[in-house]
């Protein structure tokens, strides 16, 4: 099957996620389609390539959408500003243009694992395709057992998407948030996601797990699980 062509989405909101006084910056960007077009489908964890066509000297890179599939209106995202690229799309102005191919990758689909638990860990911008699928899983509740995530920031100055994950208790799904940096006001743990995994040392028995992260995090988490008794067949990718 040949690749969509490549089409434009326009930016209609930005959100900065990060603290002000934080050196990172951080955003959430919700893009929509031109005019009498419409966005692709999407499996939740996939994700496109963006590039910028009023600065083709940038490299256009990979970023995974963090909106809902059942949402055919907006592509959402969470941007680390990181590289040129990444600096530009922090720093777009309402009604800029970007151009996308995709979507792509395996994403994280979910429907062959009903009835079983589900668990995701992410940590920092890995967030934004474990976001997508917890929207997705919010409209199949019904369909699985316990959901619980994990997710971990740097510090309280870099806890990403705060209020929508204290929301998620509402659709019983239990939610562990780790500082790598704590400080006196923080009551959660303090370390990284694994470590909070296996102090609660869940069940592996009929349970999936969705990483999300850099390459280092997707081998601490995955070495903790099988330490935990899940077995590689349980540890889904994106990629």
């Amino acid at each position: 099957m040949s690749q969509p062509a490549p089409f434009l989405i326009r930016l209609q909101q930005h959100t900065r996620l990060t603290d002000p006084a934080c050196n990172d910056t951080v955003v959430q960007l919700a893009f929509t389609a031109l005019p009498h077009q419409s966005l692709p489908p999407f499996i939740a964890g996939q994700y496109v390539r963006l590039r910028l066509p009023k600065q083709p000297e940038l490299q256009g890179a990979y970023f995974a959408l963090a909106s809902s599939p059942h949402d055919t209106t907006t592509y959402d995202f969470v941007i680390k500003a990181m590289h040129p690229l990444s600096e530009a799309l922090v720093n777009l102005a309402i009604g800029e243009e970007v151009e996308v191919e995709g979507p792509m990758g395996k994403g994280f689909d979910l429907s062959k694992h009903k009835g079983k638990n589900i668990i995701l860990m992410g940590v920092g911008t890995g967030i934004a395709p474990l976001r997508s699928v917890w929207l997705d899983l919010i409209q199949h509740r019904a369909d699985y057992g316990s959901i619980s995530i994990y997710a971990g920031f740097l510090s309280a100055m870099h806890h990403l998407l705060t209020d929508e994950l204290q929301s998620l208790a509402e659709h019983d799904i239990q939610v562990s948030i780790s500082l790598a940096t704590g400080h006196d006001d923080w009551h959660g743990p303090v370390g990284y996601v694994q470590h909070a995994l296996q102090e609660d040392a869940p069940n592996p028995d009929n349970t999936v797990v969705c990483l999300a992260g850099m390459n280092v995090m997707v081998d601490a988490c995955t070495d903790a699980l099988l330490g935990l008794g899940f077995n590689e067949q349980q540890i889904l990718l994106n990629f």
